[in-house]
């Protein structure tokens, strides 16, 4: 069989090759592996073996004394590899490509394997874009091409890793989404404002569409701030600091007005303790229409359907918006 002929009934056929004599693929791109996904896949062979081949090159060195050793190099199938090995099995079933495949082309075919299987965290795959463009020369609409994906994936891709690390560990485990990621690089030029959205993300549970209106805010507020005296920013500081959330102030011409988030009905009813109103019933024992009606102020009911025709007191109207001035 003439050497084109062999490299072709390689990459054709599927082999049973022993498990210890595949070394992984030094260009996975996949660092995270879930141990009780592995684990339930690991049970899924020993009941019903491995369905799909692995991919693998194939490469025949000559050992002193020992003649000729085959080894192989797994390209895609790191996963199924590892949950085999789990499972005890001796043999898995592979495909053969080129063994004169190169580095790039390793790459690549493990990003596209672990991209069609949605199996990489977006750190992993920002760290693999990153590899192709720096080890290999590529652009991004080139990349984008091999991948199946557009030119702006791969650049918002790449993005992420501009966040600080802490952050990039947090979307590896899990404790944010790639969707927290977008709002947070919205700050990129605003450290101590990025860090404080990513913690109320952390504390609060922000959900994307929140962390995205809150970062708005936050990039009109940085450029507002010239508009404000020292006092009034003194001010804002410290309303947010005892009401626990952030605080706005605009200043008007006459007057102004005073913003306050809130993220949940229990917020609002924090919000309206802390400013001093009594509550009637104890807020472990509302249900949560009833919080919301006794928690909302005036002038924050104005704006939702009425619950109630009773005229407000005079104690609930002291603390209307109306009576805030700046």
């Amino acid at each position: 069989m003439d050497d084109i002929s062999k490299k072709a009934y390689f990459s054709d056929s599927i082999y049973w090759v022993e498990v210890d004599r595949i070394k992984p693929n030094p260009f996975q791109p996949r660092k995270e592996f879930d141990e009780a996904a592995l684990t339930s896949l690991a049970e899924s062979i020993r009941s019903y073996g491995v369905l799909q081949p692995l991919t693998v090159t194939r490469k025949e060195i000559e050992k002193p004394g020992e003649g000729i050793a085959v080894e192989y190099e797994l390209i895609a199938g790191e996963r199924r590899l590892r949950a085999a090995k789990l499972a005890g099995v001796y043999q898995v079933p592979v495909v053969i490509r080129r063994a004169e495949e190169s580095d790039q082309m390793k790459l690549e075919l493990a990003i596209i394997e672990n991209l069609q299987r949605e199996d990489l965290n977006s750190v992993d795959r920002a760290k693999a874009f990153k590899q192709l463009v720096d080890q290999f020369g590529l652009k991004h609409h080139e990349i984008g091409k091999r991948v199946g994906k557009s030119r702006e994936y791969v650049s918002n891709s790449l993005r992420i890793l501009g966040l600080p690390q802490e952050m990039q560990d947090a979307v590896v485990s899990g404790q944010i989404t790639e969707g927290h990621t977008r709002p947070l690089l919205m700050l990129m030029d605003k450290p101590a404002e990025q860090k404080t959205l990513y913690h109320e993300i952390m504390e609060k549970r922000l959900n994307v569409r929140d962390t995205e209106q809150l970062a708005r805010r936050i990039a009109v507020d940085k450029s507002r701030k010239g508009d404000l005296t020292p006092e009034l920013l003194l001010l804002e500081r410290e309303l947010s600091d005892s009401l626990g959330t952030r605080v706005r102030i605009d200043k008007k011409e006459n007057g102004g007005r005073v913003t306050i988030d809130f993220f949940s009905v229990e917020d609002l009813a924090h919000i309206r303790k802390m400013l001093g109103q009594k509550q009637e019933k104890p807020a472990e024992t509302m249900t949560a229409a009833e919080a919301m009606q006794e928690a909302t102020p005036p002038e924050l009911a104005a704006d939702m359907p009425p619950q109630d025709t009773q005229t407000p007191s005079p104690e609930q109207d002291l603390y209307s918006a109306k009576n805030f001035t700046v």
